[in-house]
C-alpha cells in the first residue's frame, strides 16, 4: 500500500473543506440521481407519484446561504407553507407533469455554471453571470402568496431583489414595451421536456409596467437557502399577483421587445391561459371555478382574492382594461 506524506500530496488532490462539509447533502443528491437514471425518461408519465421518502427534502437547520437578510415591507404575515410542501409539490413540467417528479428528476439540471443572457430592445446586448447577479444586488426576503391556476396556494418565504434592478442595468430602448423570459431547453437535465407535453423551451412575459412594479422580483432562494432545484434555480421569476405559471423557472434569457410574447401556456390553450394571467377569483377557468383555493397543508378551501390579495398595489395596472377579456 502506497502512502503519501503531507509533502507528497498535491494541493490539486486535496478535498476542498466545503465538499467535505456537504458531503451529507451530496450523498442524498447521488441517491435520487441513481433514482432518476434508474427510471428513465420513458417511465415519467408512470411515475406519478414518488414515495415520499423518494422525494423528501429537509429544512436546513439555519440559514446558511443568506443569514440576517431584512424582511420587504409588503411580506404577508401570513403562516409560512411548510418546507417539505414546498419541496415536493411543484409544477415545474420540464421535469414531469406530476407535482412530486420535479423534486427527484431536478437533480440531473447543473446550476453551474449559469449565465442569463440580455438580448432584445436594449443599448447593447449582454450576459450575466450568476455569480456576478449574486453579488451585485442586495437581496431580501419577500413572503409572498403564490396562487396557481389548479387551485392550491402557498405562502413562501422567497430570497431575491426586484427585476427593476436588473432592468435598469439592462438599459432599454424606448421601444422596449415587453420583457420576455426563456427557461433552460436541456432535454439531457431536464428529462421532461423530451415529452409532447408543452413547446419547449418555456416562455413567459410581462408588460413593461408590470415588469418594474416594486413586487415583482427575481429569486435565487428560499427559506434563507438557494433555491433548490425543483423551485427554478438558480433564478426564476415571482410575480405574486398573478398564478403561478406567470413565474418563470430557471432562467437563461430575457430579451426586451416591442410587440407582445407569446407565453408557452398561451400558446398551447389560449382560452385557458391568458397573456395577463392575473388573480381573478370572477374569470373562471373552462375547466372549473376560481372563486376558492386550498392552501397545501389546510383541509377546508378559503375565498380567493382578487390579484391574490395584492389589490391595492397593482389595480392600478389595469384601471382601464376589461378583465373578463383580457384574463
Amino acid at each position: 500500500m502506497l502512502i503519501k506524506r503531507p509533502s507528497d500530496i498535491k494541493p490539486s488532490e486535496i478535498t476542498p473543506e466545503s465538499t467535505y462539509q456537504n458531503r451529507r447533502q451530496f450523498m442524498q443528491q447521488t441517491g435520487k440521481l441513481a433514482l432518476a437514471v434508474g427510471l428513465g425518461a420513458s417511465q415519467l408519465t408512470a411515475c406519478q407519484n414518488p414515495t415520499d421518502a423518494a422525494v423528501a427534502s429537509e429544512l436546513p437547520e439555519t440559514y446558511q446561504d443568506y443569514p440576517n437578510l431584512s424582511r420587504h415591507a409588503l411580506s404577508t404575515k401570513e403562516p409560512l407553507t411548510e418546507y417539505n410542501k414546498i419541496a415536493n409539490y411543484c409544477n415545474f413540467y420540464e421535469f414531469g407533469p406530476s407535482k412530486s417528479a420535479p423534486s427527484v428528476y431536478s437533480v440531473l439540471m447543473q446550476t453551474r455554471p449559469w449565465t442569463v443572457e440580455i438580448m432584445g430592445e436594449v443599448e447593447k446586448p449582454f450576459i450575466l453571470d450568476i455569480e456576478d447577479i449574486l453579488q451585485d444586488f442586495p437581496l431580501q426576503e419577500y413572503i409572498y402568496r403564490l396562487r396557481c391556476v389548479e387551485g392550491w396556494s402557498m405562502v413562501i418565504p422567497w430570497i431575491g431583489f426586484p427585476l427593476v434592478d436588473l432592468i435598469k442595468k439592462c438599459k432599454p430602448t424606448s421601444k422596449a414595451k415587453y420583457v420576455h423570459f426563456e427557461t433552460l431547453h436541456n432535454p439531457q437535465q431536464m428529462i421532461g421536456q423530451t415529452m409532447d407535453v408543452l413547446d419547449w423551451p418555456y416562455e413567459e412575459g410581462l408588460r413593461m409596467d408590470e415588469a418594474t412594479h416594486p413586487l415583482t422580483i427575481l429569486s435565487v432562494g428560499l427559506y434563507g437557502n438557494q433555491l433548490l432545484n425543483q423551485n427554478g434555480a438558480p433564478i426564476r421569476l415571482v410575480v405574486p399577483w398573478k398564478y403561478g405559471f406567470k413565474s418563470i423557472k430557471s432562467i437563461v434569457k430575457i430579451r426586451f421587445t416591442e410587440q407582445q410574447p407569446i407565453s408557452t401556456w398561451t400558446k398551447s390553450a389560449a382560452d385557458e391561459y391568458g397573456f395577463y394571467a392575473n388573480v381573478n377569483p370572477e374569470v373562471s377557468h373552462p375547466r372549473w371555478s376560481q372563486s376558492r383555493e386550498r392552501r397545501i397543508g389546510e383541509y377546508f378551501k378559503r375565498d380567493t382574492l382578487m390579484f391574490n390579495g395584492y389589490t391595492e398595489q397593482v389595480a392600478s395596472l389595469y384601471s382601464d382594461m376589461d378583465l373578463h377579456k383580457h384574463f
